[in-house]
């Protein structure tokens, strides 16, 4: 009792101290801990030797759990990984692995660790089973990878997948067709009103003269009570557009914008759209482009290249050489005598079409080609780019305007 009493109090320094080091035992703790979590069970023999790590409390099981899943694929079994048994806990399936990354990460995460289940990994149960497709996010990876292996879907499968190809295609095509065309119907005109009433439009000049004698010289200002629009000018003399695509699988993202972009021109009355796909062989898609999925679950990504045969096909198509547009989307990396693709080139432009070589048409701005060819048909006369899906309609609706 004594002792007690002679006990003294601690002061609110020292309650700081201990608040200060046990915050910090905890800090380090949390460290550590996200330390194992990064490096792997791999590290745990040499964190054991740190009194704020306890490997049978460890913080990030269920994560590390998961997260194992998928990236202990990096490793084979001479380095120690195994898919199979082992004494841990019960293995995982991908629909219960697919479930916990949902239920453990947000939308973003969900969406990387799902792109590189599929691309990296080869998860392809995440595409041959219904229910796991279905319960994918529609976005434009999923796109890129049900076009990689349509051929294993079948029956429902393949019906969901087209669905989901559909979604992102329309939310694609919904984005760029109305840019696409204002800049390919034609460029205001002063001369002739328009029912579409946007600030785009608005005629600032004409409006302020027709209402002139509205203005209100005491309160100084206008009343406006009509405002005027400038229409478009229509082209009546259609330009025909030719767009021959290289299927090959590093124009993957090509593909599927050169695909919608082609849709769109086909609803426009100012043009006539013809498109073909190509490896080795040719296959026209023309009579498909009211529906652009059916487009893309046409085209097999992969195989070779013959760019001079799919450059004569083309040409089979032109009608009226002075009012064609022809589109070659490719690498410009030729399977077969490269010469072949030069002179059928240098044809088509004798011939007085326009010829663009696009060897990307998409938002990322990388692309990968021969810069060799493209020097080549630059110098022929070739207009030769990497292009956005907007570019190039605004240079499609300079030509044709």
């Amino acid at each position: 009792m004594e002792a007690d009493l002679n006990n003294e109090v601690p002061t609110s320094d020292q309650l700081d101290s201990v608040n200060d080091e046990s915050k910090e035992i905890r800090n380090t703790a949390e460290t550590i801990n996200r330390w194992r979590l990064i490096l792997g069970d791999s590290a745990e023999d040499g964190l054991s030797n740190n009194a704020a790590f306890d490997s049978e409390n460890f913080q990030y099981q269920e994560v590390d759990e998961i997260l194992g899943y998928l990236y202990n694929r990096e490793y084979g079994e001479e380095q120690g990984y195994r898919k199979t048994g082992g004494q841990g806990a019960s293995d995982l399936t991908v629909p219960k692995w697919l479930h916990k990354v949902r239920e453990l990460f947000p939308k973003t995460t969900v969406e990387i660790l799902e792109k590189q289940a599929l691309d990296r990994y080869g998860l392809t149960e995440l595409l041959t089973d219904k229910k796991l497709l279905e319960s994918l996010e529609p976005n434009m990876n999923l796109l890129k990878n049900i076009m990689q292996f349509k051929g294993r879907m079948k029956g429902d499968v393949l019906r969901s997948a087209k669905e989901i190809v559909r979604t992102v295609v329309e939310e694609l095509r919904s984005k760029l067709e109305s840019q696409t065309r204002a800049s390919i119907l034609g460029k205001r005109s002063r001369y002739t009103s328009s029912s579409v009433r946007s600030l785009r439009n608005l005629n600032f000049k004409r409006t302020i003269t027709r209402n002139l004698k509205n203005y209100d010289k005491n309160k100084r200002r206008f009343v406006i009570d009509r405002l005027y629009f400038d229409g478009l000018t229509q082209n009546h003399n259609k330009w025909d557009i030719i767009i021959g695509v290289d299927e090959s699988g590093s124009m993957m993202d090509s593909v599927i914008y050169s695909s919608v972009m082609a849709s769109i021109f086909y609803r426009l009355n100012a043009l006539r759209t013809k498109l073909f796909i190509f490896d080795t062989q040719v296959v026209d898609l023309s009579n498909r482009l009211e529906d652009p999925v059916d487009v893309l679950m046409n085209v097999q990504l992969g195989g070779g290249t013959h760019i001079a045969k799919a450059l004569r096909y083309g040409e089979t198509l032109i009608d009226n050489p002075g009012k064609t547009i022809y589109i070659l989307v490719s690498d410009l990396e030729e399977g077969f005598h490269i010469n072949h693709m030069y002179q059928a080139c240098k044809d088509i432009i004798d011939a007085g079409c326009k010829l663009l070589v696009l060897t990307a048409l998409d938002f990322n701005g990388d692309s990968v080609y021969n810069k060799h060819a493209a020097q080549t048909l630059t110098n022929m006369g070739a207009h030769v780019a990497a292009i956005t899906p907007n570019e190039l309609a605004d240079w499609i609706g300079e030509i044709i305007t």
